[in-house]
């Protein structure tokens, strides 16, 4: 998919600006209430230091808000006090009722005058000293105090505010990129939309897709309603009605005005039958989902599932966070600055790309999903790789397996939600295994990459010569370096927070933009890299405002198609698992390579289909208690099921990092790519295809079954066993 211009004027003008506008409100917002978590935690500890006052028993938690003066009474007399109660008790009050069966079980009662005088003794006491407290804390609030618990109390304000209206603010920005990404056609399909009966076709089938989500909205409301007991949050079912409720006067609109583009009269109208590629992913997930729920009288099936995403809103956000970066990332020079240390070198298209894809882990690692690192780097890689003379198709491939590599490392946020619903298995178990089967898989990209060259040797500059050139490019380097180290030292040093996969979704947006600052501020001055290559340097803007901009369009842009499918994929979800599909299969099997050739292919099939966090979820609780009954290691299972994922989102007919990478390369790109291979053999023609999919597949092999055939056969496991492989049990 590409991106096409937006289908009405409101798409270029006054809406498009709003989006924009709110989506980085909300962005910027997510950050502040994030980092302010972080502020708040410090000025905590900053307080304690300032204005604790051992001396006096005072702490600073007790002088954020003025004390309330205690109702007891300090200045009783505990001698009168005992006589007055030892003459009543003498005096025995009469009772009009009759005495109670257990006080006749426990006996008489009589006066311990030493028991009570103790008893009075320690509550006046301890009504003097909280008192003496009162006292104290009204001492100790100075003007400096009330100023410094304001700042404080705001922070903490802040944060939960943040910390609970969280599924509000996700709600809110994909109801905001959904919508933008709806007017402007912009949703992930299997080709971009581009002659009027395509527009017409995208446009009916959000307008039914947004119909019946918004049906089984108010369904699910009025299902919750009619429970009889209070609806927990009525504000998010009112916005999920106006997301819905939005999209279809939307596709209404297009649908009464269908879109018909500039270049309509050269193009012609289409076919009907390739408009049907340009329905969205995610619209055809709401067809199918609602068709299934509807059917089965369960109307409310598709909000409540699409709802589940409200249980864990980080994760969503997060990843808005890190693609925003990644656009802020695309304005910067920084790229420029990485390559032109690795250019003196000379590489080969080959060994610069496998140079790429080994860096490119570790951002992928961070957010732990590949289709997220595409939209973020993706056209940065592939104009690289052409750059130094790879050839489009091959620049392509390597555009898609981008993100692919990096999800099995440390601190993989797919590991941690692996972790969190599986109990068998440990994040240190899958770390540890996952940083082999990267070595495996990237190792086996670069062997499939020099072996479709026609020199299979790798070629390289002499160091002599490409060493000094190397290093006269270092200073350039620096001062980048600088402002990354400063900003992770602030956060470390000043707000306790270390880049982890945590933090790195909040440090990394920040670290971007003060990045892009500092780089518009070195070449509004002559400084810094030079641009090898205009292809890619003239989609940079020269200001720091017009580049905040632009980013936050590109981020809108794939935002919202990407937001929409994970939110259909939860559907999906909720229909493999209520349909019993997958009990389809034995509840037990035979052998563990018949389960394991089961388990791979049916996880690529699914990964072809789903989001990977939904997917998750949904093996947890499906195949992954059969794995184990099969005789499946649960390490072994869960690295298998990443890898499986990785290919499913390379294989067609969805393939959703193809489609990802088509949308942040462009359409014209990617059929000037098919044009120039068009003469020649099968592999070129097809090798955006061929080469990320062989690798995975080879790698996906490799390891579902070589850990069972250590397990088969003993002489194999002197070699393999606490090497590449998951363990057997």
């Amino acid at each position: 998919m590409s991106i096409s211009s937006p289908a009405h004027p409101l798409g270029t003008t006054w809406l498009r600006q709003l989006t924009t506008l709110a989506t980085l409100a909300l962005l910027l917002l997510t950050l502040v209430i994030s980092t302010g978590e972080m502020v708040h935690g410090q000025l905590l500890k900053v307080g304690e230091l300032m204005f604790n006052d051992p001396a006096h028993k005072v702490q600073y938690f007790l002088l954020r808000a003025d004390p309330e003066k205690p109702a007891c009474d300090p200045t009783v007399n505990v001698d009168r006090e005992i006589a007055r109660q030892a003459a009543a008790a003498a005096g025995g009050a009469p009772t009009s009722h009759k005495p109670d069966d257990l006080d006749d079980l426990l006996g008489a009662k009589t006066f311990d005058e030493a028991a009570t005088r103790a008893s009075l003794s320690a509550t006046v006491q301890n009504c003097i000293e909280r008192h003496a407290l009162h006292d104290s804390l009204v001492a100790h609030i100075t003007p400096q105090l009330k100023a410094y618990r304001a700042l404080e109390t705001s922070f903490f304000g802040l944060f939960q505010f943040g910390t609970e209206n969280r599924p509000l603010i996700l709600l809110l920005l994909m109801g905001v990129t959904i919508l933008a990404t709806t007017v402007g056609y912009h949703h992930i399909s299997l080709v971009a939309p581009r002659h009027p009966r395509d527009f017409k076709v995208q446009a009916w089938t959000m307008l039914a897709a947004s119909s019946l989500s918004m049906w089984s909205a108010v369904r699910y409301y009025q299902i919750s309603g009619e429970s009889g007991v209070p609806i927990e949050d009525p504000h998010i079912h009112f916005g999920w009605m106006l997301m819905f409720g939005s999209l279809m006067a939307v596709s209404a609109w297009q649908t009464l005005r269908p879109h018909r583009p500039e270049n309509s009269q050269h193009l012609g109208e289409g076919s009907w039958l390739n408009a049907l590629k340009a329905v969205p992913l995610a619209g055809l997930m709401t067809l199918s989902s609602a068709h299934y729920f509807f059917s089965t009288d369960h109307p409310s099936g598709l909000a409540i599932y699409t709802n589940a995403l409200m249980e864990f809103p980080n994760l969503p956000l997060q990843l808005a966070l890190f693609i925003w970066g990644g656009m802020l990332f695309k304005q910067s020079r920084l790229v420029d600055v990485f390559m032109n240390l690795l250019r003196p070198w000379k590489l080969s298209p080959e060994a610069l790309t496998y140079i790429i894809l080994l860096a490119a882990a570790i951002p992928t690692a961070y957010t732990g999903g590949s289709g997220a690192f595409v939209m973020a780097a993706g056209a940065i890689i592939y104009h690289e790789i052409r750059a130094v003379g790879g050839s489009s198709q091959y620049a392509l491939a390597a555009t898609a397996m981008s993100g692919s590599l990096g999800v099995v490392l440390r601190p993989s946020l797919l590991v941690v939600a692996i972790v969190a619903v599986n109990k068998e298995v440990t994040s240190d178990e899958l770390f540890h295994w996952g940083l082999y089967v990267f070595f495996l898989t990237s190792t086996l990209f670069f062997v499939a990459s020099q072996m479709r060259r026609e020199r299979h040797t790798i070629e390289v500059a002499p160091v002599r010569q490409a060493l000094p050139a190397m290093l006269r490019e270092v200073p350039t380097l620096l001062p980048y370096i600088a402002v990354v180290a400063a900003v992770i030292a602030f956060y470390d040093g000043v707000l306790d927070a270390s880049l982890n996969e945590i933090t790195a979704p909040i440090i990394m947006p920040v670290m971007m933009i003060f990045i892009v600052v500092f780089d518009k501020l070195l070449l509004a001055r002559g400084f810094g890299p030079k641009s090898e290559h205009l292809a890619f340097a003239m989609h940079r803007e020269t200001g720091v405002r017009s580049s905040l901009g632009v980013a936050t369009v590109e981020t809108v842009e794939h935002l919202g198609g990407y937001m929409f499918l994970i939110l259909l994929s939860q559907a999906a979800g909720g229909v493999i698992e209520r349909s019993g599909i997958i009990h389809l299969a034995p509840d037990v099997f035979d052998s563990a390579w018949t389960a394991m050739t089961f388990m791979s292919i049916s996880l690529v099939v699914l990964g072809m289909f789903m989001e990977p966090l939904g997917a998750i979820f949904l093996v947890s609780g499906t195949l992954a208690p059969l794995a184990y009954k099969s005789g499946i290691d649960p390490v072994h299972f869960w690295v298998m099921v990443l890898v499986a994922f990785e290919l499913g989102y390379l294989m067609p007919p969805v393939a959703l990092n193809q489609l990802l990478a088509r949308q942040v390369v462009g359409d014209d790109l990617m059929e000037a790519a098919d044009k120039e291979v068009a003469s020649q053999s099968f592999y070129r023609r097809y090798e955006r295809w061929i080469l990320p999919c062989a690798v995975m597949t080879l790698g996906l092999v490799i390891v579902s079954f070589a850990p069972l055939a250590v397990a088969s056969f003993p002489e194999l496991q002197g070699w393999l066993q606490g090497w590449m492989l998951p363990p057997q049990p």
